[in-house]
């Protein structure tokens, strides 16, 4: 006699997961999990998209690490770029973080006006900087002339145009600041008002109450920051195409470039790989490192 199969209890909410995810696990397969894999593949191959596509080997590799200086040019700009821009923005966020949480009225307000940059369309941003570093007639020269100062070039030097990207790049420090605010709501207050009875002062509650409650706060935050700064491109492409002699030719430029204006797919692919192989060192050691100064509440340390 034939028993139908039937699924019990944990069987039926295990198939009713699978069923209620199964749009995510679709998207995570096709656009995501597919391109990473058709990238990896296309970096062993010379393809324009037009042409079939051809088997070429390590020879991608080869060229970017022996023939291609522009390679190592938009490397080194990309890694001074994330060298300075990370605690610059970590500094930046966490003093906009410190007075966000004040008690003040209206602070609600303050918190909305410093956190709208982060969601403004980059390429609009983009152009407000043009005009505010314009070495003509921008604001940031017409306030220097007003003191006596001649302001510099910006974009259009190539002494300045690298600094003023990073200058640039402090815009959007809100939403880092949004997660240090969140962080500080959930330092005890207790702790702050132990200090004060032991004659502590604000700097020494900084330094030894604060700053060690957020470091699992920093952690998070300087990992995000490291992976976004090593994947800037629309800065760079809006205000200066990688100009002026390449002095802002970020690596996310560079790749885009050989991929859409040289035609150059398995090259752009081999590039996307450093890309992603020189990230993920970076969070990986800065992860690792994180057990010598990151505190957990609980921990031995």
């Amino acid at each position: 006699m034939n028993v139908p199969f039937r699924l019990g209890t944990k069987g039926k909410g295990t198939l009713t997961f699978y069923l209620l995810i199964s749009p995510w696990l679709i998207g995570l397969v096709i656009f995501t999990l597919g391109p990473i894999i058709a990238s990896l593949v296309l970096s062993f191959f010379q393809w324009d998209m037009v042409s079939p596509a051809k088997f070429v080997g390590f020879r991608n590799f080869q060229e970017m690490f022996t023939l291609d200086p522009l390679f190592w040019q938009s490397l080194k700009v990309t890694v001074i770029y994330v060298l300075f821009r990370v605690p610059l923005s970590l500094a930046a966020a966490l003093i906009l973080a410190l007075m966000m949480n004040q008690k003040i009225p209206g602070i609600g307000v303050f918190r909305t006006i410093y956190y709208l940059p982060s969601v403004i369309s980059g390429v609009a941003v983009s152009m407000m900087w043009i005009w505010v570093f314009n070495p003509n007639f921008g604001l940031m020269n017409g306030f220097l002339d007003s003191i006596g100062i001649s302001g510099p070039g910006w974009f259009s030097d190539t002494k300045w145009a690298l600094p003023t990207m990073i200058i640039v790049s402090l815009y959007s420090v809100g939403s880092t600041a949004i997660i240090f605010l969140a962080g500080l709501k959930g330092i005890p207050d207790t702790l702050y008002e132990a200090a004060e009875l032991d004659g502590a002062s604000k700097l020494q509650q900084l330094f030894h109450i604060t700053i060690p409650q957020l470091t699992p706060t920093i952690l998070f935050n300087v990992i995000m920051l490291t992976i976004t700064s090593f994947q800037i491109f629309t800065e760079g492409l809006i205000i200066t195409g990688g100009g002026p002699a390449n002095s802002t030719m970020f690596f996310n430029l560079y790749l885009y470039q050989n991929a859409f204006t040289y035609g150059r797919l398995g090259y752009a692919s081999a590039l996307a790989w450093i890309l992603f192989t020189l990230t993920f060192i970076c969070a990986f050691y800065i992860f690792k490192s994180s057990r010598k100064w990151v505190y957990y509440e609980g921990s031995d340390k």
